[in-house]
């Protein structure tokens, strides 16, 4: 069965770059890609509603356009569909691999990804949810993981072993720990918080086995770092092609995943960012 690629459209800059990332994306996996723009539901009469509709079926278009000069061989589908966009886009995610959106938008679309719209689509899809803020204007050859060695995010790390993989691409894994609140103050401290520090890295590294087993022929480089986490992804994502994190996590990538993802990482990632769902917490 031909995988199925996911773009939502709404005319502006960001969902277009979208539409390019979704394109590369679905030429590299093999896959048809499906573009679809959501209309609120029609109050105009005659005329009028018939130029509204021309309005949405152009920005189709345009889109389908732009994934096609990405990739001219791409299977391309399009679809108007009416309705609240957060739910058509979960409707439409139940038979696809990924969902690709940008992170601003107009109409449909608008506020998607900052509101709390945006957060009941990332991380509750059948699959990863790609942001994409920009068009990529370079390509690194490297993605940028985000990993606290919980369970909860065992699925971003194999989505980015699987996607570094496709891409022939280096993968940087990266864990920040923040310390204890108390630790600014506890000078004395310093040597036992150095300790935990290694200690908490040392356990998360050990959790890699089974990726580097199934992917020895990707490139990671590993950066353990004290810190808040979306800083320092966002900081990584200057040189990465893809930025990805887990939807659940304990501690510090929890935070960046349920909450200040999108008013953090998306306010100041310098790349795309895929947010990818635990299965159980797939809905």
């Amino acid at each position: 069965m031909t995988p199925i690629i996911v773009v939502g459209v709404d005319g502006s800059t960001p969902a277009l770059a979208a539409a390019e990332y979704a394109a590369e994306d679905a030429a590299r996996r093999g896959a048809a890609l499906r573009i679809i723009h959501v209309r609120s539901a029609a109050v105009l009469d005659g005329e009028l509603n018939a130029m509204q509709k021309k309005h949405h079926q152009s920005i189709l278009t345009a889109a389908q356009q732009r994934a096609w000069d990405c990739a001219p061989d791409l299977q391309i589908s399009t679809r108007l569909v009416v309705g609240p966009p957060a739910e058509r886009l979960r409707e439409a995610a139940r038979d696809a691999d990924e969902i690709v959106i940008g992170s601003r938008g107009m109409g449909g679309f608008a506020g998607l990804i900052l509101g709390s719209v945006g957060l009941s689509v990332a991380g509750h899809t059948p699959g990863p949810v790609i942001v994409v803020r920009k068009p990529a204007r370079h390509t690194y050859g490297e993605l940028v993981v985000g990993y606290d060695g919980s369970e909860e995010s065992e699925t971003a790390l194999d989505f980015a072993f699987a996607e570094a993989d496709r891409r022939g691409a280096r993968l940087k894994l990266v864990y920040a720990w923040e310390p204890p609140s108390f630790a600014g103050y506890a000078v004395a401290y310093g040597a036992l918080i150095q300790q935990l520090f290694d200690e908490r890295a040392a356990f998360v590294w050990q959790q890699l086995a089974p990726w580097t087993q199934k992917y020895p022929h990707v490139p990671i480089e590993r950066l353990a770092h004290c810190g808040h986490p979306v800083y320092l992804l966002s900081e990584e994502s200057r040189t990465a092609d893809l930025v990805i994190v887990g939807s659940r996590g304990r501690g510090a990538v929890a935070a960046i995943t349920l909450g200040s993802i999108g008013h953090g990482l998306l306010h100041r990632a310098h790349c795309p960012v895929a947010v990818v769902a635990a299965k159980e917490d797939r809905r």
